[in-house]
C-alpha cells in the first residue's frame, strides 16, 4: 500500500490506538503521528512523530509537503466536558484545525480526509431510541455545536470541491490504555479503574442514564474500515451513526461485579448529567451497516472480562 498517513491529535484515546493499529497495517514510516505534546516512547520510537498545533494550518501543509501525505486523520478535538468550560477555544481547535484539513484537500495536496464526529451532534429534541442517520439535530453543547457544524462543513467540501471526506458518530468510546480525556461517558472507562483499585467507584451520572457506547478495538476497526471503503459505497458525507452496545452505570456495575463482588458504586451527580440527558440512548446505524458492511464484535459482558483483564 503506498498511502502515507498524518494523524493529528495521535496522543489523544482514539488517535494513540489508532496510531499502533495503522503502523501495523502500513508499516512505521509510512504512519506519521503528531500532537502539540510529545508522544509516548513507544511511540516515538517506532517511526516518526511530529509536534503540531492542529489550528496552524502552515505547519500542518509544511507536514504534509515533508512526508508526501496522502491521508489525515484529523482526531485533535476539544471534547465535551471540557468544552463547556472553555466554550471560545473549543470552538477554535475543533472547527479552525478542520477548516485546515479540508482546505489541504482542496488545494489536491492530500486525496483523503477522516474526521470524527460524535453522538453529541444529537439534542434533547432528537428521538431517543432508534436515533436515526437523519433527523432533528439540535445539539446543546459547545461539542455538538462544533461536530453538527464540522459534519456540514465536510458535506460542503465534498459537495462543492469534490473531497474524499469520510466521517462517523462515534459513541462513547471504552479503553484500557489511556485514561479518561473529558467526555461525558468518561465514566465507563473509569469505573474499570476503580473497581481494580479500590473496588468502589463514584458515578457523576445517575444509575438509569443509558448512553450508546462502544468498545476501542470496534471503534478503531470502523475508523479503518471506512477510509479503507471504495468511494462508492461512502454515500453520507456528513457523518455516519455508529453503534455496537447501550447501556447504564447501573447495568455495567452488575457486570463488573459479577467478576469483583466486592465492587460498590455509589451516584455524586454533575453538570455532566444534563449532557447526557441530551444525547440519544441507541443508535440506528443500518446505513453504515448496509453501505460499507459495518459490524460490531464487543458487547458488555465481553468487554468487561477484556477490560479487567487487561487492566490486571
Amino acid at each position: 500500500m503506498s498511502d502515507t498517513i498524518l494523524i493529528v491529535g495521535a496522543c489523544g484515546q482514539i488517535g494513540s490506538e489508532l496510531t499502533q493499529k495503522l503502523r501495523e497495517i502500513y508499516g512505521n514510516t509510512n504512519v506519521i503521528p503528531s500532537d502539540i505534546r510529545e508522544g509516548t516512547p513507544e511511540m516515538l520510537q517506532a517511526g516518526p512523530f511530529e509536534i503540531l498545533d492542529a489550528t496552524d494550518a502552515e505547519e500542518m501543509l509544511r507536514i504534509v509537503k515533508k512526508y508526501k501525505v496522502t491521508q489525515v486523520y484529523l482526531m485533535a478535538a476539544m471534547l465535551s466536558a471540557t468544552a463547556e468550560k472553555y466554550p471560545r477555544k473549543a470552538w477554535d481547535l475543533n472547527m479552525n484545525s478542520l477548516l485546515a484539513v479540508l482546505d489541504l484537500a482542496k488545494e489536491k495536496h492530500i486525496k483523503q480526509v477522516y474526521w470524527p464526529s460524535s453522538i453529541a451532534s444529537f439534542g434533547p429534541t432528537s428521538p431517543k431510541i432508534n436515533t436515526p442517520q437523519q433527523t432533528i439535530m439540535e445539539p446543546s453543547t459547545v461539542y455538538g455545536i462544533s461536530k453538527l457544524s464540522g459534519e456540514q462543513w465536510c458535506n460542503y467540501y465534498h459537495k462543492k470541491y469534490g473531497v474524499d471526506v469520510r466521517s462517523i458518530r462515534y459513541p462513547g468510546i471504552i479503553s484500557w490504555k489511556t485514561k479518561p480525556g473529558g467526555g461525558t461517558t468518561d465514566y465507563a472507562v473509569d469505573i474499570y479503574f476503580k473497581a481494580i483499585e479500590n473496588t468502589s467507584y463514584e458515578c457523576f451520572l445517575s444509575k438509569g442514564t443509558r448512553l450508546p457506547m462502544m468498545y476501542m478495538q470496534d471503534a478503531i476497526a470502523a475508523t479503518i474500515q471506512i477510509m479503507q471503503a471504495d468511494a462508492s459505497q461512502i454515500k453520507i458525507r456528513t457523518s455516519y451513526n455508529l453503534a455496537a452496545m447501550s447501556f447504564t452505570p447501573q447495568e455495567i456495575a452488575r457486570e463488573i461485579k459479577s467478576h469483583i463482588p466486592a465492587f460498590e458504586m455509589s451516584y455524586k451527580i454533575d453538570f455532566r448529567q444534563e449532557i447526557a440527558d441530551s444525547w440519544p440512548q441507541i443508535i440506528d446505524d443500518s446505513k453504515a451497516r448496509k453501505d460499507w458492511g459495518w459490524k460490531h464484535f464487543f458487547d458488555l459482558k465481553l468487554m468487561t472480562e477484556d477490560m479487567l483483564k487487561s487492566l490486571k
